[in-house]
This record gives C-alpha cells, structure tokens and sequence, in this order.
C-alpha cells in the first residue's frame, strides 16, 4: 500500500466491528430519544443485544465516553452526558500541525462571526460595557494599526458584550489560530490595503451613537484588512 492511500476513507464492509458498534449504539441513543442523565443498558444486555463481545461493546462505549456523549456514574452505571462542544476541537486546532488553507478558513469564521455580531451587542450593551470598551479604545497607540495585542482585547471584549458563554469560548479557542495568522500577515505585510480603514475608535462610536448596521456595515470595513469583503448595501 503507498502512502497516498493511507488517508483514504475505508468501505462499510470494511468497517471494525468496534466502528459498526458505536454506529449502532449512536443511532440507538438517536432513535430512542436518550437525554443527558438516562440510563443506557449494561454492557452484557447490549453485547447480546448486537451478538458480539463485550469486550466489543466496552470499547465502543469508550470511544463515545472519550467523546463526552457518556459517562459512568457510581451505582448508576453509565449515563447519557451532555457532551462538550469542543472537547475534539481543543486537542486540533493547533496552527503548527493545520495546514495553511485550514488556517485561512479558520481564520475567516472569526471574520463571519463578528460581521454577524452586531444585532446581539445593540440588544445587550450596558453603559459599564462601553465604558470598558472607551478604555481599551483609549490606550491603544496607534489609533489606526492595533497590536495583537489591542486586536485582542478589543475584539475579546466584543464577545464577551454578546453574553453568550459559547460564543466566548470560541473565541478562546481560536486565539492560538488568530495568534499564528495575525503574525503571519504582520511579518509578511500582507495586510490588505483599504480607503478609509474604520478604527476601534470608529467601530465604538458605532456602537454608542450608531445603529447596529452601521456597526455591521463599519465591522465589514474594519475586517478588510485581512481579506477582501464585499461591502452590501
């Protein structure tokens, strides 16, 4: 077998049996409904159930607990959980081992995300929000060029304004990636040209003054500098 066709995807038929059991046992807790905190039948029943081991089934078992979708319990045995959404995503996304194309696109959701940001922080900015917001404005440097830094503490606070808890935690997660590319595009100076660039001082008074389409509109300009966006009317 050559290296190139060690990544392909195998065939059903090909599948282990471990891999058939925590399909099954996937579409089982699917079909019947289970929720965080119901009880799933003991490995011996399930391992007659499917006619396989029980060491089969264990193992498929721990796959899903690896994954959050299950956990054991003292004398309840094991348990449907309420999974975590990115148990898998903090153990990938490291820049050093994505390649420059996953990066990017990781990079542009950030983007996505705070083009779409508006509405949630008009709904839910208090006085003591902006005022935070005024003093990260007020100690930057450059009222133009932010450092990694500033971008950081900025766009951090912005997220934390939405009061969405997993919103801020994305935004957590992705600082490693945010981190390799903002150097990458300083280092290389490859940010991109625009006229009249908007500021955080600009994107501030949008959001004390303005309307949230004009934050929307002024975050679209404001984001450019890193990839071309289509300002929409």
């Amino acid at each position: 077998m050559t290296s190139k066709k060690i990544g392909t995807l195998a065939p059903m038929e090909t599948l282990s049996m471990t891999d058939r059991v925590e399909n099954i046992l996937r579409d089982y807790f699917t079909e019947n409904k289970f929720k965080p905190g119901d009880a799933l039948p003991n490995e011996l029943d399930m391992a007659k159930e499917l006619n396989v081991s029980r060491n089969v089934v264990r193992e498929a078992l721990s796959r899903l607990r690896m994954l959050g979708m299950i956990e054991a319990r003292p004398r309840k045995g094991m348990i449907m959980a309420q999974p975590d959404l990115f148990t898998g995503m903090e153990k990938v996304l490291n820049p050093f081992i994505l390649g420059q194309n996953s990066l990017n696109e990781i990079f542009e959701l950030r983007l996505i995300m705070e083009m779409g940001i508006s509405e949630f922080l008009f709904a839910r900015k208090t006085d003591q929000d902006l005022t935070a917001l005024e003093a990260i404005v007020a100690n930057q440097k450059d009222p133009v060029l932010a450092s990694k830094e500033e971008e950081v503490a900025f766009h951090g606070k912005l997220y934390e304004m939405t009061g969405n808890e997993t919103f801020k935690r994305f935004q957590t997660l992705l600082m490693p990636i945010f981190d390799h590319v903002f150097t990458e595009y300083s280092n290389k100076k490859t940010f991109v040209e625009t006229s009249n660039p908007v500021t955080h001082y600009d994107l501030f008074l949008f959001l004390k003054n303005g309307t949230p389409d004009e934050f929307r509109k002024g975050m679209q300009r404001h984001l450019a500098v890193y990839f071309p966006v289509t300002e929409t009317s």
